[in-house]
């Protein structure tokens, strides 16, 4: 049973819901369309879809009247969503911004990425991802001259039962130490961002930057959202992974830097333990792993990738 918080007499609707200050009359009248608009799907063919429509239909229904949302309100909802539509192109998705930031992506990745024996967890997606990123090859450099500290990343992809993974694809890509994708800067620009593949023992390495906290996107209506709300537009610092290999799972993740302090309002809910790594800090001067001169501090990372099987 739920209650509805208005103050005021109480009735106890037909479906077990307590609405306040609502008649019996008035709730018959709610239930009546909620009923109406759920029959207008039996004649659906696809059982899924009426599946989800049909619950759909009732939590929509059911938020409304719980807040016993206003017309005006109602009208606000509607220009929210056309600004959103508006400010989406082929770079920016405001939409997956708002779903984000509500922790309906996160969810929905909890909900598909079932917990199996020790296979990483994933993690939210993020609106900046692109197809076409450039191949490079094992300890190469993902960065391609964006700026900020440079970072070694290494480690394996396995199955979960321990076996290497040869030949991956690991697609790579963060932001810069300005808190910018390379397609902010423009939509044909390749950089800090990169595939590579894993060798026959199921290693990789690679050079990339050091993750930065940034803010997603908050000059659009998810931003004035989050002001709004009293809500921070701040990413936790981190760094992408999409790793797939025939009869696994394709993992979607990230790694965040262990001591940051954003990471508890990390902007999406996209922090999970297992996914914090240490980011060890190395002084100038350090050797690098494969010898390659610095004349700056750099940091390394190790991030041991554990697929699970295709279907789980």
């Amino acid at each position: 049973m739920s209650t509805y918080v208005n103050p005021g007499s109480a009735h106890e609707g037909a479906h077990g819901t307590v609405y306040r200050d609502v008649t019996p009359e008035q709730e018959a009248v709610e239930q009546r369309l909620v009923d109406d608009v759920v029959k207008s799907f039996d004649a659906c063919q696809d059982p899924r879809l009426k599946e989800v429509m049909v619950s759909l239909v009732k939590h929509l229904h059911a938020f409304i009247r719980d807040v016993r949302l206003t017309e005006e309100e109602w009208g606000t909802a509607i220009e929210f969503l056309t600004k959103a539509g508006h400010i989406t192109d082929d770079v920016r998705q405001e939409f997956i911004l708002l779903s984000d930031t509500l922790g309906a992506s996160m969810q929905t990745i909890n909900v598909n990425n079932v917990a199996y024996k020790g296979a990483t967890e994933a993690t939210v997606f993020g609106p900046f991802f692109v197809e076409d990123s450039p191949e490079i090859e094992v300890g190469g450099d993902m960065a391609f001259g964006a700026p900020g500290e440079p970072c070694w990343v290494e480690g394996t992809v396995t199955d979960t039962d321990g076996n290497p993974l040869a030949g991956a694809r690991i697609e790579v890509w963060e932001a810069d130490e300005d808190g910018l994708y390379d397609v902010q800067y423009d939509a044909g620009k390749r950089a800090a961002r990169a595939h590579l593949f894993s060798e026959p023992d199921g290693s990789y390495r690679f050079w990339g930057l050091t993750p930065t906290p940034y803010p997603i996107p908050d000059d659009g209506p998810v931003g004035k959202m989050l002001n709004a709300v009293g809500r921070s537009p701040l990413r936790a610092s981190h760094l992408h992974f999409m790793v797939s290999h025939e009869g696994t799972r394709t993992l979607v993740t990230h790694i965040f830097p262990e001591g940051d302090p954003i990471g508890e309002k990390d902007s999406v809910f996209g922090v999970k333990a297992s996914l914090i790594k240490s980011f060890e800090q190395q002084p100038v001067g350090t050797p690098t792993p494969d010898g390659r001169p610095l004349d700056s501090s750099w940091s390394r990372v190790r991030f041991d990738i554990v697929l699970a099987p295709a279907g789980v």
